[in-house]
């Protein structure tokens, strides 16, 4: 992966262990390629059938009236440009699976849920707290 998103891809990846879903994945399935050439095993989802590269796994799902077995067994869920009407099914969602969430957002767009913000070099993470017992930040 060579695009400059590795800060990106080295924080999700902190906070992964073995299990990631990407909401809304739409036509930018680098971040998830990367999560999996590193090991974790990646579910994309979207409201729109999409194309991914192996072995990301598609599944169709939308995050406002979710499939709680998609996220089921993730460590981590998390959304890139994640729009504020996404932000609290987002976290509702990793909440209820015992995941992990982090969203970045479009440029000026705020979060519209408490999060802890970590600067990257091109971009902001928005995080949960800690899921119980993980100490990672």
């Amino acid at each position: 992966m060579n695009t400059g998103r590795e800060p990106l891809v080295d924080a999700l990846a902190e906070r992964a262990r073995s299990r990631a879903v990407e909401v809304g994945i739409g036509a930018r399935p680098d971040v998830a390629a990367a999560l999996a050439d590193r090991g974790i095993g990646v579910t994309a989802t979207d409201v729109v059938a999409r194309d991914v590269p192996a072995p990301v796994e598609f599944v169709h799902d939308d995050v406002t009236a979710p499939d709680p077995s998609v996220y089921q067994g993730a460590d981590l869920v998390y959304a890139l440009n994640c729009p504020p009407e996404l932000q609290r099914p987002l976290t509702e969602v990793a909440e209820q699976a015992g995941a992990a969430w982090v969203f970045t957002t479009l440029g000026a767009d705020p979060a519209v849920v408490q999060a802890t913000r970590r600067t990257l070099p091109d971009e902001t993470l928005f995080t949960s707290a800690s899921p119980e017992g993980d100490t990672r930040r």
